[in-house]
């Protein structure tokens, strides 16, 4: 039997290596047209997360409400969020023509939700409005929008309003009723100090929650990574990541710990490192100046208190400009305090420890051992 050629193991191991590869992250959906479609947003039941379900349709995303669809504009998998196109009004009237769908709703059992950068206008309102937290004032930015080309059919109905969307209220659901408002208009980010023609187009933004490890019935349905356990906070059996790794909700795998997990991306997270590294090395730095600079006035203290001790010493061993006293080396003195043993130890003052101490000679000498701290000072 002839050996299997170098380049043909080569390519088995890249095979085998690729499929182990594939195993250890979650079935991203394809290309919806030529837009991206981000997991956990699922095309389909072999993709993404289930609970995080879109269409695709002839190339174009779309959102399903409780009662109606909406085209997908924009995804940003970094923050979670999308934007849906709003409806438009219909022909000759100040009505939105998802008026008989009583407007956006979503489900609030799912992963979905309104967020609070939605400017919403309401148009074609009746008088029992009044009774909700909306500013339907003269100044209301509506009447703005309405003075332009595009909602000009609004312009003689009654009462128009606005508000902030993402409240308790308004997380869920955008209506138009035949008692309340027949029509709306939603702007994100929307600068209020800028005049209509420099409103970005209408969108209505949705955001939706980092999911869960994906579902499973049997450690077939988990990879090398994970073990199907019950999970404790729903009690859905789930791919839960073994010892050492972590579930990252944004790429839809296990990875090892201390990995990239912001939902605002790596990039921030790494800037947020390289600061805070940054800011750790400028204190120690400033720590180690500080204290080399103290331990260097020390120094200077002490060597300043040796010379002032030794000036002290010179004088009192010079009398009346003459050597007449003995000149004792700290050897001699060691050596006649048994090296300042305690039980030579005669009395303890302000200025220092005094010990009896025995020359060579036999006289008995009182040895006085100043404390080097009275030269400090």
């Amino acid at each position: 039997m002839e050996p299997t050629p170098p380049n043909q193991l080569f390519l088995v191991a890249v095979l085998l290596l690729s499929s182990v590869i594939c195993t250890f992250s979650v079935k991203q959906c394809p290309n919806c047209g030529l837009t991206s479609v981000p997991y956990p947003l699922s095309t389909n039941p072999t993709c993404g997360d289930q609970s995080y379900k879109i269409r695709c349709n002839a190339g174009v995303l779309i959102f399903d409400t409780l009662n109606n669809s909406y085209p997908i504009n924009f995804i940003n998998p970094s923050n979670q969020r999308l934007v849906i196109q709003p409806a438009n009004l219909l022909p000759n009237t100040c009505i939105s023509s998802d008026f008989i769908h009583q407007g956006i709703q979503l489900s609030s059992s799912l992963p979905f939700n309104i967020t609070g950068e939605n400017t919403v206008m309401l148009f074609n309102c009746s008088e029992s409005i009044l009774d909700q937290p909306l500013n339907c004032s003269p100044s209301s930015l509506c009447h703005l929008y309405v003075e332009g080309e595009e909602y000009s059919r609004c312009r003689d109905s009654s009462l128009c309003c606005t508000f902030k969307a993402g409240g308790s209220a308004s997380a869920y659901r955008i209506r138009v009723l035949e008692n309340g408002c027949r029509a709306y208009r939603s702007f994100i980010g929307l600068d209020w100090g800028l005049p209509v023609d420099k409103w970005p187009n209408p969108g209505v933004e949705i955001q939706w929650v980092l999911p869960l490890e994906p579902v499973c019935e049997s450690q077939v349905d988990c990879d090398a990574n994970s073990t199907c356990e019950l999970n404790r906070s729903d009690g859905v059996r789930r791919c839960h990541c073994k010892v050492g790794l972590q579930w990252n909700p944004i790429q839809g795998n296990c990875t090892q710990t201390g990995g990239c997990q912001s939902p605002g991306g790596c990039d921030r997270q790494t800037k947020k490192t390289l600061i805070t590294a940054l800011t750790s090395s400028l204190s120690a730095l400033v720590l180690l100046i500080t204290i080399a600079i103290l331990l260097h006035k020390r120094y200077k203290r002490i060597k300043e208190a040796q010379k002032r001790l030794a000036r002290h010493c010179e004088e009192i061993l010079s009398v009346d400009g003459s050597k007449s006293a003995k000149h004792f080396t700290s050897k001699d003195i060691k050596k006649a305090t048994k090296n300042f043993s305690k039980d030579c130890l005669i009395g303890v003052g302000g200025y220092g420890e005094v010990y009896k101490g025995y020359l060579e000679d036999g006289t008995v000498v009182a040895v006085k051992c100043a404390k080097i701290i009275d030269y400090l000072l």
